[in-house]
């Protein structure tokens, strides 16, 4: 089962491998540098540097099964590459986290630094306050859920998506769903003082743009199938605008069409009722309605 993403963690290891040195270098995770009051079993732990090694926030050559269970350990990483040893001080298989996890080589790529900085800049209210239980991603900010799950680094360029991805959403759903769905989501996308990110997720999902958004509730939805024509929508142009019509495009900035959708999917599903989260997936084509059910 995949692990929840949770930001204080991911802030502890970019800030651990910062600070332990520069380059390649050997890097030592202790029970020290978790703050009080993070919780977090061998497994997170593991997850979250994989996690964050595939999103190229840091390098580090792991493969095999990240969620592995004490005797899976060996084939976490590959020995041949990375020197990994586990001392577990605790004895259960899936307890709290071990005395010492150590890989050989890690770094920060220019990626995880910027997204360290921005952290630094608005650490994770986690860290400020102490917590006794872990705090998951679903628990996060509408906004910051989709930025680290969508593997993206700026939190403006995530609520562009975050509307790009609503809006071919509505275009292939009816007036009385669109608004079905935008009563749910009287939610904020985040606390911020930043006025350009005061809203609510229902501001989103109605779109900035009301021109946009006015279009989306008087024409008929669009056809979830591929074919010829404007008003057909099926998986691949589906991705294709989200892509493309992200502003983000016109920089030439590379984004992972499913990794955004499903990111975005994942934490609107996060405020939705099952009865929204089951009328959605009718309207979505076969590849995209897999990403829906799935996030």
């Amino acid at each position: 089962m995949p692990i929840p993403i949770r930001e204080d963690i991911v802030y502890i290891i970019l800030n651990k491998i910062n600070d332990s040195g520069q380059g390649m270098h050997e890097v030592k995770f202790e029970e020290s540098d978790f703050f009080p009051g993070v919780q977090i079993t061998r497994a997170e732990l593991l997850g979250h540097l994989d996690y964050l090694n595939q999103m190229q926030y840091i390098k580090a050559e792991f493969s095999g099964n990240a969620y592995a269970n004490q005797e899976d350990v060996p084939s976490v990483v590959d020995s041949k590459e990375v020197d990994f040893r586990v001392a577990n001080t605790f004895g259960a298989e899936d307890g709290p986290l071990p005395h010492l996890i150590t890989f050989e080589s890690a770094e920060l790529t220019d990626k995880g630094k910027r997204m360290l900085q921005k952290m630094k800049e608005n650490p994770p209210k986690s860290l400020k306050e102490g917590v006794s239980v872990p705090i998951a991603t679903k628990d996060m900010p509408f906004l910051e859920k989709v930025m680290i799950k969508g593997g993206l680094e700026d939190i403006f360029d995530t609520r562009d998506v975050v509307e790009v991805v609503y809006r071919v959403m509505r275009d292939l759903m009816p007036t009385d769903a669109i608004e079905r769905v935008e009563s749910e989501l009287h939610e904020e996308a985040l606390p911020t003082e930043d006025k350009a990110l005061q809203m609510e997720i229902a501001d989103l999902w109605k779109d900035t743009n009301p021109i946009v958004g006015f279009l989306s509730r008087v024409r008929p939805p669009f056809k979830k199938h591929g074919g010829p024509g404007l008003f057909n929508i099926d998986d691949d142009r589906f991705l294709f605008r989200v892509k493309n019509e992200s502003p983000m495009a016109a920089t030439g900035y590379d984004i992972d069409r499913e990794q955004v959708v499903s990111a975005v999917f994942s934490a609107t599903k996060d405020e939705l009722s099952e009865e929204r989260i089951k009328e959605i997936a009718e309207y979505l084509p076969g590849k995209v309605r897999q990403l829906w059910e799935e996030a």
